[in-house]
């Protein structure tokens, strides 16, 4: 067994921290039934609601506490590693551990459930189901991100598309059956190959393994490492989405609920880009560098396939969503710049549009639960009657469009400078790929901004012009949003110092790769 990962109980004197942070809510769930289904007044209980914020926030709030202070963000290696054999006839280990690439992304997690939750006070068919199938989401999530088993990572990556079958299939609009089968049917295949290649990858010497470290360890290269690549490219490029397997998101995020729609964008997508990162570029180092400029070209299919159909879109969350394509297209590219900056500036962009997609969702059912219409023809002129729903939502449109001093500016300008720094490419390549990628940067404004009229300035509709703006409760989970947004992008190194240092060590290998493929070239003697 690797010596970095030794077994929980070699250290008693730790807690096992991050298993806290995993089963918390899933402890959470399992309490719901208990519940009752109304109050005394036969309304409908809030209990269940209640019980949901209180562990959910119980748990970002035991997250920010243990990587303030048990996670040393200087370390690129893993910390807080917990290590227990669970099936040790099939080798599956409960295998946790947390380093920078899994830091960032599980608080994100744990801030995004939160406010989906907090975003639905107004759910009272089915609650009880309806808060546990979310505090089922949030253990998922965080396994997702802190699992070090290849069997556990799969299990938690199916387990969490139950419950958002489910909450679309149940809770959405009037087409939700047919998004939330394309949604499992697209999401179930695409499994099949991340299997397939995981367990190619552990049988692949006479060592069995599943633990992550030992797997990255093997680095196995040619025609192997090349079909295990494409494997996990495909099987996690749906998920974030890639391309062309991204049509089920539209479908998605148009039917699901507002809540919902924060999970798919905020922390969903981010599952395909951290699972690259962990899996394509960290085990198979090789077959990377061979495929870094075909990632790049997919990135920028992406960026502009993205911002070109969000203009065909009729509907405000189905435009957002071909938003959240192409926004994604910048973390493809930056995975595939294979250095330091480019690596950087991909994990940036997926905080960084966790918090600003989940707020435009956000912002979006804010104003659906008052005006009942997401079509945009449909709208108009309701800026008078919700000046402050406009503000928000006109707020992250802009830090969507990489406004200077959001987040959004921030991590796109990092991943273009991590590819125009990047001379393995040739200068043509980098040129064409700059000019392409800001092709999408001029025409997100263009999109989002005549959304932005139409909905709020155009021809005023008189059944709209006497609503109400929003309340206190909804200004908490829209500022809470939108303030780190802001925070990131005046001051990045608050989200860069958690981890900088796994990703210079993840560059830093994919260099010392390259070196190796040098030297094998060279003419003996």
């Amino acid at each position: 067994m690797d010596a970095e990962l030794p077994l929980f109980a070699a250290s008693p004197q730790s807690l096992p921290w991050l298993s806290l942070i995993v089963l918390l809510p899933a402890a959470g769930a399992m309490l719901m039934p208990l519940l009752p289904v109304t109050d005394d007044g036969q309304k409908a209980s809030q209990l269940p609601r209640n019980l949901a914020l209180t562990v959910l926030l119980a748990d970002l709030l035991l997250m920010m506490g243990v990587f303030a202070t048990q996670f040393d963000p200087g370390q690129a290696g893993l910390q807080l590693v917990e290590r227990v054999s669970w099936l040790p006839v099939i080798g599956l280990e409960w295998s946790l551990a947390a380093d920078g690439l899994s830091a960032p992304l599980v608080v994100l997690s744990g801030l995004v459930t939160l406010l989906s939750v907090a975003a639905s006070w107004s759910v009272k068919s089915k609650s009880r189901l309806y808060f546990a199938l979310l505090l089922v989401q949030a253990s998922a999530q965080g396994l997702v991100f802190l699992s070090q088993d290849f069997l556990l990572f799969f299990l938690a990556w199916e387990l969490e598309l139950v419950p958002v079958y489910l909450l679309i299939a149940i809770w959405g609009g009037q087409n939700r059956q047919y998004a939330a089968t394309k949604f499992i049917l697209y999401t179930a295949l695409a499994s099949l190959l991340i299997l397939i290649s995981g367990l190619a990858l552990a049988l692949s010497t006479d060592q069995f393994t599943l633990n992550l470290t030992e797997l990255a360890a093997r680095s196995p290269g040619g025609t192997f490492g090349l079909l295990c690549y494409l494997g996990f490219l495909v099987g996690f490029g749906v998920k974030l989405p890639m391309f062309p397997l991204h049509t089920w998101l539209p479908d998605a995020h148009g039917e699901a609920n507002a809540p919902v729609s924060m999970l798919l964008a905020g922390v969903l997508l981010k599952m395909g880009g951290y699972a690259l990162l962990r899996f394509n570029v960290q085990m198979l180092p090789e077959a990377h560098l061979q495929l870094a400029p075909a990632l790049v070209i997919l990135g920028i299919v992406n960026i502009v396939y993205g911002a070109l159909n969000a203009f065909a879109q009729d509907n405000v969350k189905r435009r957002i969503a071909c938003s959240s394509v192409s926004h994604m297209g910048f973390v493809l590219l930056g995975i595939g710049a294979v250095d330091a900056l480019g690596v950087s500036g991909a994990m940036l962009q997926m905080v960084s549009h966790g918090l600003i997609a989940a707020a435009m969702f956000f912002f979006t059912g804010v104003f659906y639960e008052r005006t009942k219409t997401l079509s945009i023809p449909n709208m108009g002129g309701v800026a008078k009657a919700l000046p402050i729903t406009f503000a928000f939502f006109l707020a992250s449109s802009l830090a969507s469009l990489a406004l200077p001093g959001m987040s959004g500016f921030i991590s796109e300008i990092t991943v273009f400078l991590g590819i125009t720094s990047q001379e393995g490419f040739t200068s043509l390549f980098r040129s064409i790929t700059v000019l392409l990628a800001a092709i999408g940067l001029v025409l997100t404004p263009i999109y989002l901004l005549s959304m932005c009229r139409r909905v709020f300035f155009g021809p005023r509709i008189p059944a709209l012009a006497v609503i109400d703006d929003m309340r206190p409760r909804e200004l908490v989970i829209g500022l809470s949003l939108l303030v780190p947004t802001l925070v990131i992008g005046i001051w990045p190194r608050v989200a860069m110092d958690l981890y900088e240092a796994s990703t210079n060590a993840l560059a830093a290998r994919l260099g010392d790769q390259t070196l190796m493929a040098l030297i094998e070239r060279l003419p003996l003697g």
